[in-house]
């Protein structure tokens, strides 16, 4: 049986960092997608598949197609953290491409600035559910999402001689993109961060307070309110949609988790990035837009390595001399801004989409010239525990029916 291509055919983010209480992540969620079938030209009723993570409401594959009003052939709630929606457009791709379905939507809306959650330093994992022999074995040793990381980040660093002045370089790129973005300029003025609307540098990371030795407080993501939409369509849809398709063209998924055999700097991404690249038929090299997920600089660094772009250990210098700006020859990465200065409302991967869509239809605020191929690879739980990796390549043209 031939094999239906599938593109992202509608994408809406919601524009506020802090949205005072003014919403709920639920009114949020469906605000994008109306804006996402709008830009789609399709309808409520087109819709036939989704895909949701359970923010905003337990439960999700009950509740949210009643929310919704929707009457579907496929449900699915996948979660894997920030990598959720990389594999939710994983299996649309399955889904839509089998003739299961037609129209995928995916949506996402959080709220955790107006809320005031400590995403990185609250509570332990063992507080976030039941207890389970995973956290009786680590909590008991008092760890938190940013102290996971600094492990990570300090092994990263032993291991591969990567500097924190490396590290602070793709915190400077993220800035030096969100300036050029008014959403993320209306952010940074919002939610005060530091050191205000002007360009960063490596100084004023290194000088910012440590938050878990080695990460600064520049090296960590922001926390934000926000919410996104994508709407997904089979080809002979996406062929009449009012927006410019931006084609599925690979996907891959990974969970690691670490044994005691294990290289500790090795993450998910070294093999979902090869499967999604494999199926797309495409090499690193000729990637010209990452989203990569940067809930730390040290995220992003690990992720370029394993997925490809550089070799194991060349990420300092790779990542040197901005030359992850969209304005310089070679790869340009995270050029919304990112979670580092853009939002981060606790799960990023749906932003990763969203702004690879908008880079290959041209309209980014960043733009690069003559953007062809792009990648969002998405990162859930914690890179020194267990984590799971998301890989998507997306293009310009549909490419073959792999």
């Amino acid at each position: 049986m031939t094999r239906q291509r599938v593109a992202i055919v509608g994408v809406h983010e919601f524009p506020s960092r802090h949205t005072h209480g003014s919403i709920t992540p639920l009114q949020m969620k469906a605000q994008c997608a109306a804006r996402a079938l709008e830009d789609a030209g399709l309808s409520w009723g087109d819709i036939d598949a989704l895909y949701d993570d359970g923010d905003g409401i337990n439960w999700p594959g009950f509740y949210m197609p009643q929310y919704f009003d929707l009457d579907l052939k496929v449900v699915d709630t996948t979660t894997v953290g920030g990598s959720s929606f990389e594999f939710h457009v994983s299996h649309a791709l399955r889904d839509l491409g089998s003739g299961r379905a037609s129209v995928a939507l995916l949506t996402y809306g959080a709220t955790a600035r107006s809320s005031q959650t400590s995403i990185g330093t609250g509570a332990k994992y063992s507080e976030m559910g039941p207890p389970n022999p995973i956290s009786n074995m680590e909590d008991c040793w008092g760890p938190t999402l940013v102290s996971d990381y600094a492990q990570f980040a300090h092994r990263y660093m032993y291991d591969h001689g990567v500097r924190s002045e490396q590290l602070a370089e793709i915190a400077v790129t993220a800035r030096y993109h969100a300036l050029r973005n008014p959403d993320a300029v209306r952010a940074i003025e919002d939610l005060q961060l530091r050191p205000g609307s002007r360009e960063m540098t490596v100084d004023d990371v290194m000088n910012s307070r440590m938050v878990a030795d080695p990460l600064h407080a520049l090296d960590c993501c922001i926390i934000s309110d926000g919410g996104g939409a994508v709407v997904l369509a089979t080809e002979d849809v996406a062929r009449n949609c009012r927006s410019k398709p931006v084609w599925v063209l690979g996907a891959g998924e990974s969970v690691r988790y670490r044994r005691n055999v294990d290289d500790l700097t090795l993450t998910g991404a070294a093999r979902s990035g090869p499967a999604a690249f494999g199926q797309a038929g495409v090499q690193p090299g000729e990637i010209d837009i990452a989203m990569i997920y940067d809930s730390f600089t040290i995220t992003v660094l690990s992720a370029l390595e394993d997925l490809g772009f550089c070799a194991k250990g060349e990420g300092g210098g790779f990542v040197e001399d901005g030359r992850l700006r969209f304005d310089t020859p070679g790869l340009a990465v995270n050029t919304d801004g990112g979670g580092l200065s853009s939002n981060h409302p606790g799960q990023r991967g749906i932003f990763l989409l969203i702004e690879a869509t908008r880079q290959l239809r041209g309209t980014s605020t960043s733009q690069v010239p003559d953007a062809r191929l792009a990648v969002a690879h998405g990162t859930g739980g914690t890179l020194n525990r267990t984590h799971a990796s998301g890989t998507i390549v997306l293009g310009t043209e549909p490419g073959d029916r792999r």
